[in-house]
């Protein structure tokens, strides 16, 4: 099998990129470094507590949650959002028998910036905006001789956030800090470390993990499972 190994930068980790894993996978998640701080003259943060309240799509009272842990620079993230996830909601969210919630895991700096702009976003422009970020990573975050902040820029644009608050995004050290504490957590509490990684619950399934670009019919047997 034929792998490579990078680290993340400022981040403070190491990803193993595993060719046939169908995974990134995320080594020593404890180590987490925050990057600079924000250069002179930026925009005040806005308070992170509210930022990192849940993010999630469905009925509260719905019988089964899942829980997605995902990386905006992760392509199998993306091949699942792109794939699958337009029929998880159609035909399990919005008949009310899921109940989605979305947690950050980012794998680099690119992703930590990302998903820092997506939770300035208000709560019901989030699942919108990271479903388009997603699908769009060939553009925005690996488009060799483009600016990534800049293409950035130009997603947030179209979810109707100005320049002056995606600069403050950006520069929101608060709000990465709690973003990466957010990913450590999960690291320790589910035992996360690949993206995507999905955790069910329900009647029929507890704390049920499962990683991977799973397609709908695999999916759906699993929710059903969880469902009991």
């Amino acid at each position: 099998m034929i792998h490579s190994r990078r680290t993340l930068l400022g981040v403070g980790a190491t990803v193993v990129v595993f060719g046939g894993a169908g995974a990134l996978y995320l080594a020593r998640p404890g180590e987490a470094q925050v990057a600079a701080a924000p250069p002179s003259g930026a925009s005040v943060p806005v308070p992170a507590e509210g930022m990192m309240a849940e993010r999630a799509i469905g009925r509260a009272d719905a019988p089964v949650v899942v829980r997605e842990f995902f990386s905006l620079t992760c392509s199998h993230c993306a091949t699942f959002h792109r794939d699958t996830m337009p029929r998880v909601k159609k035909e399990l969210v919005e008949t009310g028998r899921v109940r989605f919630i979305f947690h950050d895991f980012p794998l680099d700096q690119i992703a930590l910036t990302a998903a820092a702009v997506a939770r300035h976003l208000p709560a019901a422009s989030y699942e919108p905006f990271v479903g388009a970020l997603l699908a769009s990573q060939e553009r925005w975050a690996f488009a060799r001789g483009v600016n990534t902040t800049d293409e950035l820029a130009k997603m947030a644009a179209l979810a109707g956030m100005g320049r002056a608050q995606f600069d403050a995004a950006v520069a929101d050290q608060a709000l990465r800090t709690e973003i990466l504490k957010g990913r450590d957590e999960s690291a320790r509490t589910w035992g996360i470390d690949s993206t995507p990684t999905f955790v069910l619950n329900g009647p029929g399934a507890k704390n049920q993990k499962v990683a991977g670009a799973r397609a709908f019919d695999d999916f759906a047997r699993l929710v059903q499972q969880a469902a009991g």
